[in-house]
């Protein structure tokens, strides 16, 4: 997959989730912790307009599976 996921591909590959879900972001291999998702707002990117999803802060490791699946190795 492409480093730019665009909104669509995005909201495509939300639409399978249960929408009553909690959303979390997973950000670094090396400190696999979950953080809340923030404020989204539309600013000016690299090339032009861009979406960004702020990060709200840390909650918890992120567990085995969630890891094994985004191949974040845990040693």
């Amino acid at each position: 997959m492409s480093k730019h996921l665009t909104v669509g591909r995005l909201l495509h590959q939300l639409q399978t989730a249960d929408p009553d879900l909690p959303a979390y972001l997973a950000v670094n291999p090396d400190w696999p912790h979950s953080h809340y998702v923030g404020r989204i707002v539309i600013g000016h990117g690299p090339n032009g307009a861009a979406v960004y999803i702020a990060e709200d802060g840390q909650e918890d490791i992120l567990p085995p599976d969630v890891r094994t699946e985004l191949n974040w190795a845990t040693e």
